[in-house]
């Protein structure tokens, strides 16, 4: 508790740590009150203990919900929350590998980051027209015609409702901009923190109740315990996934006469076992959420069929799907952020070579294979960790707090809250003081600030 006390007493007394913490913290407020301003014509009052209500309580629709932390089911200006920018993400990057025109931009440098980032935020306004006629359908289903100040088929209350939507998530994309620029982390994955944890508490008193309540015939407070620790060891590996590293050993030449190498120092290259942290979990579950926004379209029992059954959080080919998704996803992503030619080369360039192994295409050939022992594993048990949630429920556990079991929730809040930690500890060491652990440093799952897109 001493040491705790001492070291926001240190924070406090680092003016731009200070600054940036302030900063982050406002700007994330004004989020939280943008999701409760309710789109013009809608009554407020009216959407309590609506079927929007009740259909956000599990399920994908409670994803989409946490994602937007409760904008979905308030029907706010932030209702599509961030989801339409991380999926035009994941198409640009897809693009990235597949047209030359895009890797043409990637080679470009600073202006070719421009150019994509523009183009990433023309194709997010497309996506949320379209998500935006699919909500706004979907919510002329869910609710109470009495909920709707003026007609919801009027051309006006759906011209004005999808723009409102569409600025409110183009809003949302800014402030994360904001918080990146001169706050403290990554603003979009505190964006999507902050979301999950406003479902927290009343997800976490809804699973008291039915645990402990009168008439409660589920266990009882003995089974509550039971859960609680099991959460609390699916937290400990999901830490251990986050951190985990393969070090591969490095020989460093201290100079070099000729074609000899003199004295030389031992050093280690870390490679993760989960290099592409929490991406290939969001880049699955944006593709899950198609058949929902397509079934905001299309009304025949074939499409509507097809729609639920990959909108059954606890069904089977929903989880078998989204569990292969996510494995090939994470090939898919640490094969463009992990480099074995630009490490094998920088290595060589710096005197270096790894023992056993001969410099240029062997070292290369290393490396990737390494690469893809490790990440194996780690794809496997990043899906076992995206579909606990499932196995959660059909445990008995109430769908709210389930959800914090595992899935795209609990990975987002280890990763995202150590890799914010770790960036205030190197505020903290950089101007000398104790960082935030004994234990030695903090480790993220980057070396600087978390990305979730």
């Amino acid at each position: 508790m001493r040491k705790l006390v001492e070291t926001i007493r240190n924070i406090w007394k680092i003016e731009d740590l200070k600054a940036r913490i302030l900063t982050t913290l406002g700007l994330l407020l004004v989020y939280r009150l943008g999701s409760f301003v309710v789109l013009p014509g809608i009554i407020p009052s009216a959407l309590i203990d609506s079927n929007l209500q009740s259909q956000t309580n599990d399920g994908v629709m409670g994803l989409l919900d946490m994602f937007s932390g409760g904008a979905f089911s308030n029907a706010s200006i932030f209702a599509l929350g961030i989801m339409p920018y991380i999926s035009a993400s994941i198409v640009v990057q897809l693009m990235g590998i597949a047209v030359p025109y895009f890797q043409r931009l990637q080679r470009e440098g600073e202006s070719g980051h421009r150019k994509i980032n523009q183009i990433t935020r023309y194709l997010t306004v497309v996506i949320l027209i379209l998500q935006g006629f699919a909500y706004l359908a979907n919510l002329k289903a869910q609710v109470p015609a009495a909920a709707f100040a003026v007609d919801p088929s009027s051309f006006m209350f759906k011209l004005t409702s999808i723009v409102l939507m569409a600025a409110g998530t183009m809003f949302v994309m800014w402030v994360g901009e904001r918080i990146t620029d001169r706050g403290i982390g990554n603003g979009i994955s505190l964006i999507i923190m902050v979301g999950i944890i406003a479902r927290l508490p009343h997800s976490a008193v809804a699973e008291f109740a039915s645990r402990t309540g009168l008439g409660a015939s589920n266990g009882g407070p003995v089974m509550l315990l039971i859960e609680l620790v099991i959460l609390f060891f699916v937290f400990a590996g999901t830490i251990l996934l986050v951190q985990g590293t393969r070090r591969i050993p490095v020989q460093y030449a201290k100079r070099i006469v000729g074609n000899k190498q003199y004295g030389g120092v031992r050093q280690y290259i870390p490679l993760k076992v989960n290099a592409a942290g929490v991406m290939p979990i969001i880049f699955a579950q944006a593709i899950m959420f198609i058949p929902i926004t397509v079934a905001g379209f299309v009304d025949s029992e074939s499409a509507t069929g097809f729609a639920a059954v990959f909108g059954n959080f606890e069904g089977f080919w929903y989880n078998f799907t989204f569990a292969v998704l996510i494995i090939v996803f994470t090939y898919f992503y640490t094969a463009i952020t992990i480099n074995p030619t630009q490490m094998a080369e920088d290595m060589k360039r710096n005197g270096g070579f790894i023992p056993g192994i001969k410099p240029g295409r062997k070292t290369v050939e290393f490396i990737d294979s390494v690469m893809s022992k490790i990440t194996l594993p780690g794809s496997v048990f990043l899906a076992i960790v995206a579909i606990l949630p499932a196995f959660a429920m059909m445990a008995g556990v109430e769908s709210s707090f389930a959800q914090f079991y595992g899935g795209t929730s609990l990975l987002i809040l280890v990763g995202v809250v150590l890799d914010t930690l770790q960036q205030v500890e190197s505020h903290l060491l950089m101007r000398h003081y104790d960082g935030l652990m004994k234990s030695g440093r903090i480790k993220g799952r980057t070396g600087g600030g978390a990305a979730v897109y």
